[in-house]
């Protein structure tokens, strides 16, 4: 029964290998939320827990780079300060620390191993958990470079945030099949898809109910990539030409995300959740004063997003009336969850990883000690303390130049998805300072890719864009439109528009 989804995994890999590009950039997206499923049996690699998404990504690489004119392209992007140079300088640094640091300071800093005990810190040592967590963020680097290579056509990123869409509904699909099974005896079902060698804690309860965790090893990582999902979704969906998917699946997708935010019983996610609300609500009064008659894409929706909130407000108040303790459990959960955080010994726990692995950048000379090294459940901390005072320099001038990015063309498009990564990636920096780690989500490689590509697209002049199937001409900084040239995303594109 576990051969099962190894079986169908590499049956897919297989597939992707032998098609296009885009079919291992839907399958990249699809297999994030599989996160406690082993790809490979861990009595083969030794106990290292190879998931199916990092592999996807691998073959995403290989179809970048392994063809005509690849390795010059790569070069291009990892050498010029304007593409991903500071990236690729960070992964060279961060490479380096975790090869020679944790032998160099060996037994004379203290940190939290990443396995084992975590409640007390020991002396440092080179670990397995080293080699893994360089492996994976050695993914990540170049998943983003593999994308920014891909995402410069035009049909390409349309299939992209297609796939965004294709990954929201599988972990919605995980997440409504493990809240279902408390109540229907379906465990053994799921059994096969949590073979990762790490601890999983999938039958946590809170105030008498469980915490919903789908196919992710625990409840905070299934609510941080519900949380993902959602941001991607809501400020990405406009971009989308597929009048259907965009304006009848996002919809029902963007309400399950929510309410399995909800239930993942996730404090991080929780305050991600207010962040993404505050957001959407600051991003909503911006569309709805742009006067310029070039943004009235940007405006579409605005009434029937204000009347639906309306609508909301009316019924829960009205609810109200008939049936005053209607939100105490509501409310309870937010108390429990986040209010009283700094009270339970999560908290602490947490704290003191932070506390230790931030003593570690002091005691490393401002160095580092390599990925792997310590635990930290913070992003920021995380990689101070793994790739030292100048990695993490690297990484946020990278996320800040991916942040300021300007498109080369100001196409209607491209306006769109840079606005969208912004307000995006902004409760995802949040809930990161809490619980991440070193490596950063596939979702915001995903933005700091796609903004890069906009940035340096070798489209000739601008695309003309479909949108509910009427053709609409790019508008350029100027104020004028381009030459009109019908693009449609499933349709060949032309040569200048593809990668080289």
């Amino acid at each position: 029964m576990n051969a099962l989804p190894i079986v169908l995994f590499w049956t897919l890999a297989l597939w992707a290998m032998a098609s296009r590009p885009h079919i291992a950039l839907y399958l990249f997206f699809a297999t994030m939320p599989f996160g406690a499923c082993a790809a490979i049996p861990t009595n083969i690699t030794g106990g290292l827990t190879l998931v199916a998404m990092p592999i996807m990504a691998l073959i995403l690489i290989g179809k970048a780079f392994l063809t005509r004119g690849g390795p010059a392209a790569f070069l291009t992007l990892a050498l010029r300060p304007d593409r991903l140079f500071c990236l690729f300088a960070f992964w060279i640094v961060a490479s380096l620390t975790t090869l020679f640091m944790p032998r160099l300071f060996m037994g004379d800093i203290l940190v939290v191993p990443v396995r084992g005990i975590l409640s007390t810190p020991s002396p440092l040592q080179p670990t397995t958990q080293n080699l893994s967590q360089w492996v994976y963020m050695t993914i990540s680097v170049f998943a983003v470079f593999a994308m920014t290579r891909l995402l410069q056509s035009p049909a390409m990123r349309q299939h992209a945030l297609q796939a965004i869409c294709l990954g929201a509904a599988v972990l919605v699909l995980t997440g409504i099949v493990d809240f279902a099974s408390q109540y229907v005896p379906i465990g053994p079902f799921l059994a096969p898809f949590r073979t990762a060698s790490y601890a999983l804690a999938t039958d946590v309860e809170v105030l008498g109910s469980k915490r919903v965790v789908g196919l992710m090893p625990e409840a905070s990582a299934f609510g941080n990539y519900c949380l993902g999902f959602l941001c991607a979704l809501h400020f990405y969906r406009r971009a989308i030409i597929d009048h259907k998917l965009r304006d009848c699946l996002c919809p029902v997708l963007l309400l399950l995300l929510i309410l399995l935010c909800w239930q993942s019983k996730s404090s991080a996610t929780y305050i991600g959740l207010a962040m993404f609300f505050g957001m959407a609500g600051f991003e909503w009064l911006l569309r709805a004063n742009m006067e310029q008659s070039s943004t009235a894409l940007f405006k579409r929706g605005l009434l029937g997003e204000l009347s639906l909130l309306v609508i909301v407000l009316v019924t829960i108040t009205l609810a109200l009336l008939f049936r005053p303790g209607l939100l105490d459990p509501i409310l309870a959960m937010i108390d429990r969850m986040v209010l009283q955080k700094t009270s339970s010994l999560s908290y602490e726990e947490r704290g003191m990883w932070r506390s230790i692995a931030l003593s570690s950048l002091f005691a490393s000379n401002g160095i580092g000690i390599g990925l792997g090294s310590t635990r930290s459940s913070s992003s920021i901390i995380a990689v101070l303390s793994a790739s030292g005072i100048l990695g993490a320099t690297l990484f946020y001038a990278f996320a800040a130049q991916s942040f300021f990015r300007s498109p080369r063309y100001k196409t209607l498009e491209s306006q769109i998805i840079l606005s969208a990564f912004r307000y995006s990636y902004v409760p995802m920096i949040v809930v990161s300072l809490m619980i991440a780690d070193a490596n950063f989500e596939p979702l915001t490689g995903f933005g700091f890719a796609i903004t890069a590509a906009l940035h340096i697209t070798l489209s000739r002049r601008p695309q003309t864009v479909l949108w509910s199937g009427k053709p609409q001409l790019p508008v350029s900084s100027e104020g004028n439109t381009a030459a009109p040239r019908e693009f449609h995303p499933f349709r060949k594109t032309l040569s200048q528009d593809s990668p080289r």
